[in-house]
Formats: structure tokens, sequence, C-alpha cells
């Protein structure tokens, strides 16, 4: 066996493949459906517990990307607000929350 056939029958582990590769594998299971649809941390999620791999590591935090833009969003409505009825204070409290809440995207994506 050449070197190149080992590699392909060892597979990477979950955690590194990419959003793509994982698709690849969901695509093969029957149980999952929806894949096209998912991100990398659902797959990964949906993957895992067909195989039934149960996950010890803690989470950084329970908060997806996608509620972190949400509230941003509602932050930015606040923050227009805030400037139209002259409350330079609160205005200038809700844009450092809002680049807050930007880093935290940033660094969970």
């Amino acid at each position: 066996m050449g070197k190149k056939e080992q590699k392909e029958k060892k597979e990477k582990p979950l955690d590194r493949m990419t959003a793509k590769e994982l698709r690849e594998l969901a695509l093969t299971i029957p149980e999952i459906s929806g894949v096209h649809g998912m991100n990398k941390a659902e797959l990964l999620a949906a993957i895992k517990e067909v195989r039934g791999i149960v996950d010890d590591k803690a989470k950084k935090s329970d908060v997806s990307v996608r509620d972190t833009k949400k509230k941003i969003q509602g932050l930015k409505l606040l923050k227009t607000e805030a400037h139209e009825s002259k409350d330079m204070a609160k205005a200038d409290l809700l844009r450092r929350r809002i680049s807050r809440l930007k880093k935290k995207t940033r660094r969970a994506a």
C-alpha cells in the first residue's frame, strides 16, 4: 500500500474538517436532512449525534454568531434613536457595546 492510500483510509477528525467536507460526509448519512442549509457547527453537532459521539469540551459561549448579530442590529436601531434625540452619552455607550459584540463575533467565527 502506498502512502496516499493509507492517508485516504484514515479519516480526518471531525473538528478539523471544513464545512464542505462535513457536508459531503453528512450527505452519506440518511438520518440527517437539510444538510445544505447548515453551517459548520450545526453539521458537526448533527454528525456527532448520529454517530453517538459526546462532546466533553466546554463551549466558549452558548451564544451563536447569528444571535449576536441580531443583538447588534437591535442596538444599532437604539443608537440611531439616541442620535436623533441628541442623547450623545447613550449613543456612545451603545457604540461601545456594539463594538464589543462585533469583536465577539470575529472570535467565534
